[in-house]
C-alpha cells in the first residue's frame, strides 16, 4: 500500500484495485458500473436517500429510521415492507460475518437459516446475496434503503450494494475501525474507505447522487461530543475530497439535555467550518442523531422512555434523521413489532416537540461554546501533526492520544482519555489522557466534577465512571452511590 495521504485516488490505481476487489468474492462479478449506473438512474424518487434527506432539511422535518436486517431476502423485504408505515427511510443492517469479510461463513449462515425457516444470522449478508439478491430487496421496497454495518474494508459491500439500488452507505475509515475491530491498522481502514468515497464520487460524477453517513455514536459509552464531531469531522472531508457530495454527520445521545442540544447544533456549524476552510462548496450537509446505544433497562416502559427522551433532544436541535431505538435493547435482536413500538414512540414526541419552538438556554450555549474550543484544539493538533494532511494526521493523532475513542477495543486508539458524568450528567473528562485540550476547557472539566463529588460526598475516582456506564440500564442518568 502506497503511503496514506488526503487525495483523491487516481483512475488507474483505482480500475486495477477494483478489478482485484471484484474478484475476491464470486458475486463480484456481477459487478458493472455502466449498469450500477443505469440502476441508479432508473430509482423513482421516492427511492433516492439524498432527495429524502433534502426535502426533509428544507421542510425542516426529521426522518425517522430503525435498524432491521436478517438473513434472507425475502424475510428481510417482509421485515421492511413490515416497518415502512412507520418510518421515513429504510435500513439494512448487514451481519457480522459480512462486516470482517467471511464470506465463506456468511454462506453458510444462509444456508442454514434457509434449512431452519428462520434468520440464524444478526444481519443481512449482501454480499453474498450479489447485485440480483440486493436488487430483489430494492425492488421489494418503496422507500430509500441505507446500508448500516460496521465494517474496516467495505469495498465490496459497497460495489455490490451501490450496483443494486441502495442510495446511502454508512461508516468511515475511522469509525468502523477504532469501535469495531482490534487488529486493523488505522491506515489500512482509511485506505479502504478512500475506496468507497471514490467510488460514490465516481457515481456524483455521472449524475447520480449518494449518501454517505460516517458513523456518529462511535463506542456509544460516555463518548465525549468533540470526540465523535471531530471524527465525523475528519471523515467529511476525507469523502469530500474524493468527490462525494451529499453527506450526513451524525451523533450519539450522551443524555443530558443541553449537552446533547448543544452537540447537535455544533456539529453542522463546525463541519461548515472546516468543509469551507478545505476549499470544499459543493456539498449537501445532513445531520443524524442515534438515540441512546449504551446499556438498556430490560423493562419496556423505561425503555420507551429512553427513546422519547432521543426523540426530544433530537427534534429540539433540529436533527434531519433519527436512528430509532426499540424496547427490546436489553434482551437482544429486536421483533418487528419492538421496532414498530419504537417508531410509534418516536413519532409521537416528534410531532409534539414540532409544534413548540425551538428552545435556548445558557447552559446549551455554554455546552456549545466548550465543544467548539474542544474540537479547534484537537483539530488544530492534528492538521499539525500531518503537515496540513488529515489522512496522514488522523493516524499519527491516534498514534499520540491526542485523539482517543473512549473503551475502544482498537489496538490503534490509545485508551487513556476516561468520560464521567457531572452532577447533572453531562459528559466530562475524568481523565483527558494526551488530548491537547485548553487549560480552561480542563479546569472548567475539573470544576465540574468536583461539584458532583460534593454533591454525592465522595472523592472523583473511577467508580463514577463504572457507575455512569451501568446508570440508564438501572433508570437512572448518573450513577449515584447507594
Amino acid at each position: 500500500m502506497t503511503e496514506l495521504t488526503n487525495h483523491r485516488l487516481d483512475t488507474a490505481g483505482f480500475e486495477a484495485e477494483r478489478a482485484e476487489i471484484l474478484q475476491s468474492w464470486p458475486t463480484g462479478t456481477g459487478v458493472s458500473f455502466a449498469e450500477a449506473v443505469k440502476v441508479q438512474e432508473a430509482l423513482p424518487t421516492e427511492k433516492r436517500f439524498p432527495v429524502a434527506l433534502a426535502a426533509a432539511d428544507a421542510q425542516g422535518m426529521t426522518l425517522l429510521q430503525p435498524r432491521a436486517g436478517v438473513a434472507l431476502v425475502r424475510e428481510h423485504a417482509a421485515l421492511l415492507n413490515g416497518l415502512s408505515p412507520y418510518c421515513d427511510v429504510l435500513p439494512t443492517t448487514i451481519d457480522a460475518y459480512t462486516r470482517h469479510n467471511r464470506y465463506t461463513e456468511a454462506q453458510d449462515g444462509i444456508d442454514r437459516s434457509r434449512a431452519a425457516g428462520t434468520s440464524l444470522l444478526n444481519g443481512f449478508p449482501a454480499v453474498n446475496h450479489g447485485v440480483d439478491g440486493c436488487r430483489r430487496l430494492v425492488d421489494a421496497v418503496s422507500k430509500p434503503v441505507q446500508v448500516r454495518h460496521g465494517t474496516p474494508d467495505a469495498r465490496l459491500l459497497a460495489e455490490i450494494t451501490l450496483a443494486a439500488g441502495f442510495s446511502s452507505f454508512e461508516g468511515g475509515g475511522i469509525s468502523y475501525n477504532i469501535p469495531y475491530a482490534k487488529h486493523v491498522p488505522l491506515e489500512r481502514s482509511i485506505r479502504h474507505w478512500q475506496y468507497c468515497d471514490r467510488l460514490v464520487g465516481r457515481f456524483e460524477e455521472e449524475g447520480v447522487s449518494i449518501n454517505r453517513e460516517p458513523f456518529g455514536p462511535l463506542t456509544g459509552t460516555l463518548v465525549p461530543p468533540f470526540v465523535s464531531h471531530v471524527v465525523a469531522i475528519l471523515e467529511g472531508l476525507l469523502a469530500l475530497e474524493q468527490g462525494v457530495k451529499c453527506i450526513t454527520l451524525g451523533y450519539g445521545q450522551a443524555g443530558n439535555v443541553a449537552q446533547d442540544i448543544a452537540a447537535l447544533r455544533s456539529l453542522r456549524r463546525l463541519a461548515h467550518h472546516y468543509f469551507l476552510n478545505a476549499g470544499y462548496a459543493d456539498y449537501k450537509l445532513t445531520t443524524v442523531f442515534h438515540q441512546w446505544m449504551g446499556g438498556f433497562p430490560a423493562d419496556e416502559a423505561q425503555a420507551t422512555a429512553v427513546i422519547c427522551l432521543g426523540a426530544l433532544v433530537a427534534r429540539q436541535a433540529r436533527a434531519t434523521k433519527i436512528i430509532v431505538k426499540t424496547p427490546h435493547e436489553a434482551s437482544g435482536v429486536p421483533t418487528l413489532e419492538a421496532n414498530q413500538a419504537g417508531l410509534k414512540a418516536t413519532r409521537q414526541m416528534v410531532n409534539m416537540i414540532s409544534d413548540q419552538n425551538r428552545v435556548d438556554s445558557p447552559d446549551i450555549q455554554m455546552e456549545i461554546d466548550v465543544i467548539e474550543a474542544e474540537v479547534h484544539a484537537v483539530m488544530r493538533e492534528i492538521l499539525r501533526l500531518g503537515r496540513g494532511d488529515i489522512a496522514r494526521g488522523a493516524v499519527a493523532a491516534f498514534q499520540t492520544g491526542a485523539m482517543d475513542v473512549p473503551f475502544a477495543p482498537a489496538r490503534a486508539n490509545l485508551g487513556k482519555l476516561t468520560p464521567v458524568r457531572d452532577n447533572h450528567g453531562a459528559i466530562r473528562l475524568f481523565d483527558v489522557g494526551n488530548v491537547p485540550l485548553p487549560a480552561d476547557v480542563l479546569a472548567f472539566h475539573r470544576d465540574k466534577i468536583a461539584e458532583r463529588a460534593l454533591c454525592e460526598r465522595r472523592e472523583p475516582s473511577f467508580n463514577m465512571v463504572v457507575d455512569d456506564v451501568r446508570a440508564i440500564s438501572a433508570s437512572k442518568l448518573v450513577g449515584r452511590p447507594a
